[in-house]
Parts: structure tokens; C-alpha cells; sequence
């Protein structure tokens, strides 16, 4: 069993930067990718970043290249996502997610076997 708490959320305006963690704890030994996703209301969950933990390769979502970056810290078994120039459309629950097994497509929700409870961000135009 894999335990995952993110923190970090918040209110903040828009331009503003926040950094999102995810403490990952219990048999996250057989780790493949952690990422993150977001829902906001009405919508669905949708794909923000993902980093394959091993090797350290970064994806992202069209609308938040250049913006958020992932990242990972081995020792602290703690995933982050850095996010500066945050808009509206960013509001919403941001979830992170730990994956265990190989995968065929590293941006779909389903191939993630363990989620956290979220953290809500909110960008005030």
C-alpha cells in the first residue's frame, strides 16, 4: 500500500506562484512515474506533469509547458510541482498520483495505481 499527501495549495492572484508537494510513503519501492492532475468543477480530470521516477524525464500538458515544472527528491520520497504565472483557467483540486507498472501512455489517469486526497488551488483574476 502507497500512502500519498499533497500540500501546498492555496489562494493566490494571477501571476502569482505557488509549489505543490506530494509525500509519498509505504511500498512506494516498485515506483514507475508519480504525476499530477487537476479537476476543476464541472470538468474532468485532466493531465498536468508527470515524472518517470527513475530516470527523471518530464512530461507536461500543453497549457502548463513553459509555466509548471516537476520535479522529484529521491531521498525526501517527495514529489513537486512548481507552478509561476498562474492563471484563472489554473484553478482547481490538483491531485497527485503514483504509478507502479509500466506504461503505455504516461498523461492517462488510469494507468496510476495510487491518488492522494488533493489540494485546491485557486487563482483570482
Amino acid at each position: 500500500q502507497v500512502n500519498l499527501v499533497e500540500s501546498g495549495g492555496g489562494l493566490v492572484q494571477t501571476g502569482d506562484s505557488l509549489r505543490l508537494s506530494c509525500a509519498a510513503s509505504g511500498r512506494t519501492f516498485s515506483r514507475n512515474a508519480m504525476g499530477w492532475f487537476r479537476q476543476a468543477p464541472g470538468k474532468e480530470r485532466e493531465f498536468v506533469a508527470a515524472i518517470r521516477w527513475s530516470i527523471g524525464s518530464t512530461y507536461y500538458a500543453d497549457s502548463v509547458k513553459g509555466r509548471f515544472t516537476i520535479s522529484r527528491d529521491n531521498a525526501a520520497n517527495t514529489v513537486y510541482l512548481q507552478m509561476n504565472s498562474l492563471k484563472p483557467e489554473d484553478t482547481a483540486v490538483y491531485y497527485c498520483a503514483l504509478a507502479t507498472a509500466s506504461m503505455v501512455f504516461i498523461g492517462r489517469a488510469n494507468e496510476y495505481d495510487y491518488w492522494g486526497q488533493g489540494t485546491q488551488v485557486t487563482v483570482s483574476s
